[in-house]
């Protein structure tokens, strides 16, 4: 990622008194520093394992830090003049630990965080002994998994919590060292790489549904309370005065999934309950709450027991959604609740887009809202599943970034990351970061070769070539370990323990593998160029064109097929084919005739006869080979009747396939809104 970090002398690891306060362990840190004068520039400097939140002087500032591996931690950089005062300054930062890796994090048993104060050119206030630091035992460690992707749920009794952001601090432990600034659970410093996020907080005045029902014992499992609510509640309105044992559900309608956190200031007997959940869509005109008994194990549901009197309600983890639900018990007090909403966006400098037609135009905007919603600290494939960078999906929605912003930081980040996990043998991580083998896809190492290869046509990226040498020993390593997996039919098949996705759709993953091997020779073909434009001497070439030439026994009499002797070629497996240049000329159109045709078709089933229709994500290599032949205007006749269609039915985000009517699937994925690079 960086070359490192100057870190000043002092600064080291802290964590909390108790070296095994690990498994959900919120810690909170305070200092105090007395400055003789306001300060020209104050820049804190903070970086935490694994998530923050910070206050100087009692006022919110940011949460944090980005995404990355244990070998090259992300320093925030934040610009706090303007909340330093002469006289002393009071620093509050909590920090949130799972203690287990997901989708976004890689644990290495300890939690902690480090940061400076640099006070116009000089360094104060570095983490220490100095620092207090004391456990937040109102945060419950007994919760089970948001989902299968995603950390804790948050179960707070706020009777147990103390206003710690301003409170007398003298009494707390001293924070403990954890290791110095560099050592063997956190390797190293850098820069954060991605825009630093900033909040806008909403107001959220009208439900889209107000449910009232009677209030149930409480169990393990908040989602399942609430689901259980849900059942047995009925549309109503909620009054001023909820009575002890009943419940009023409020559910509201952000308008388009997003990043976000929701909150609630009311009144409180104390003892109640007030549960926060998050939903994605609708199913027959009812809101669909998660079952957790399904793929991804979603219980997007947080829990908070009240305290007596006013107060302010609000989880540490935003999370995603469209529709925001507040499930409130009566506790026979006037609760006056005011709602409101977090929305984490990551600032972005934009052009605006083309005007084409009313229909392509309203694609443009859908894909726009779902690019945005999607671009967090780097790409996300969707806000509210997973929240996780992919790295083959990086491919997708950095063509789409790219048709509003010059900015190449999340392009740079995904090839960056996935280089730096790497794993013994060369072969790059599927998701970043990330410790989830069972995820690591053969087919997106040739994802991030599509990516290093993006570079020399970015418009923000002025030296592609720095980049690709930057990365020239990764490049090789692994395209030299991917060639001990071909076969004594000069293919390539898939090593064991490793996923072969190719494309969401029902398309043939039998193998010898048609549509594998030619996203391995695209990939080939492309470390082949980057060679040549650099002037490095390597036999991609050769490897691309003995490839090619064990592709042909997939051509039947009758065309080409999946395997030999399987199915028919895919709609994915026909674009490679022409995007490769294994077909020209006029077979190459005959080709994208049967490509065009397919997606014309709005049929989404197995059409016989026709090839598998692929998914919307995969619909960018179809793009890609129709733009080789100059069919422009196809891509959009495409753009228009499938993407068309959504805008039609009111979408405001992409869907990740066709048809997301299973209970996890997303109505906002990234990676479906690629036609913005093609308006």
């Amino acid at each position: 990622m960086s070359d490192g970090f100057s870190v000043p002398e002092g600064a080291v690891w802290i964590g909390g008194a108790h070296p095994f306060d690990l498994h959900e362990s919120y810690l909170n840190f305070r200092s105090d520093i007395t400055l003789m004068r306001a300060p020209g520039r104050g820049i804190l400097y903070l970086c935490a394992d694994s998530r923050y939140r910070l206050w100087v002087n009692g006022v919110f500032v940011g949460r944090g830090p980005e995404r990355a591996w244990p070998t090259s931690m992300a320093v925030d950089e934040r610009d706090v003049t303007n909340l330093l005062n002469p006289g002393k300054n009071r620093i509050a930062m909590q920090v949130y630990s799972p203690g287990y890796s997901h989708f976004a994090y890689v644990h290495r048993e300890a939690s902690g965080m480090i940061g400076w104060l640099d006070i116009d050119g000089a360094a104060l206030n570095q983490t220490g002994p100095g620092w207090k630091v004391r456990r937040d035992v109102s945060w419950s460690a007994r919760v089970d998994r948001v989902s299968i992707y995603g950390t804790g749920i948050e179960d707070r009794d706020l009777r147990s919590a103390e206003d710690w952001v301003t409170a007398d601090s003298s009494g707390w432990d001293s924070a403990r060292i954890v290791q110095g600034s560099e050592g063997p659970i956190w390797q190293g410093l850098r820069p954060r790489a991605t825009a630093l996020p900033v909040e806008d907080v909403q107001s959220l005045q009208t439900p889209w549904q107000v449910r009232i029902g009677v209030a149930a014992n409480a169990s393990d499992d908040p989602h399942a309370d609430l689901r259980r609510a849900f059942a047995t509640s009925k549309p109503g309105t909620a009054p001023a005065l909820l009575p002890r044992g009943t419940l009023a559900i409020r559910i509201f309608d952000l308008g388009e999934s997003r990043a976000c956190l929701g909150g609630v200031e009311l009144t409180a007997a104390g003892g109640e309950r007030l549960l926060i959940s998050y939903a994605e869509k609708l199913r027959e005109g009812e809101l669909l709450l998660s079952d957790p008994e399904t793929y991804c194990r979603m219980r997007q549901t947080d829990r908070f027991t009240l305290r007596p009197g006013r107060q302010v309600v609000e989880g540490f983890t935003p999370r995603g959604a469209r529709y925001l639900v507040f499930a409130l018990e009566g506790g026979g007090v006037a609760a006056d609740p005011k709602f409101h909403v977090r929305l984490p966006v990551t600032p972005l400098t934009e052009r605006p887009l083309p005007r084409l037609n009313t229909v392509l135009d309203g694609v443009g905007q859908m894909c726009r809202r779902t690019t945005l919603a999607c671009l967090q600290d780097g790409f996300v494939d969707g806000v509210w599943r997973e929240s996780s960078l992919w790295l083959g999906d990086a491919v997708a929605q950095d063509w789409a970034l790219r048709a509003i912003s010059d900015d190449p930081r999340p392009l740079l980040f995904a090839i960056d990351m996935a280089a730096e996990g790497a794993d013994a043998e060369g072969l790059l991580p599927s998701v970043l970061p990330g410790e989830v083998p069972s995820y690591a896809v053969t087919d997106y190492n040739f994802s991030w070769v599509e990516l290093l290869a993006g570079c020399a046509t970015h418009p923000g990226i002025a030296e592609p070539e720095a980049v690709w040498q930057r990365h020239w020993g990764r490049l090789t390593r692994m395209l030299e370990r991917m060639a001990t997996f071909l076969q004594p039919d000069g293919m390539l098949h898939n090593p064991p323990g490793r996923r072969l996705f190719l494309d969401w759709s029902p398309m043939s993953r039998a193998e010898p593998n048609l549509t594998l091997n030619l996203r391995y020779l695209h990939a080939l073909q492309l470390a082949a160029g980057l060679a040549e434009r650099v002037g490095r001497t390597a036999d991609w070439a050769k490897q691309a064109g003995a490839l090619a030439l064990a592709l042909r026994g997939h051509l039947a009499l009758d065309g080409w097929r999946e395997s030999p002797g399987g199915e028919p070629a895919s709609q994915l497996g026909l674009a490679l084919l022409i995007l490769t240049g294994t077909v020209a000329g006029t077979g190459a159109e005959a080709l994208a005739n049967r490509i065009v045709a397919r997606s014309l078709n709005l049929d989404d089933g197995v059409i016989s006869g026709q090839p598998a229709l692929a998914s919307p994500f995969m619909h960018h290599y179809l793009f890609l080979a129709l733009q080789r032949l100059d069919r422009r205007t196809d891509i959009h006749a495409i753009i228009a009747a499938r993407w068309g269609r959504w805008v039609k039915d009111g979408r405001t985000a992409t869907p990740e396939n066709w048809s997301i009517d299973f209970p996890d699937g997303s109505a906002c994925h990234g990676f479906s809104a690629h036609p913005l690079g093609w308006l």
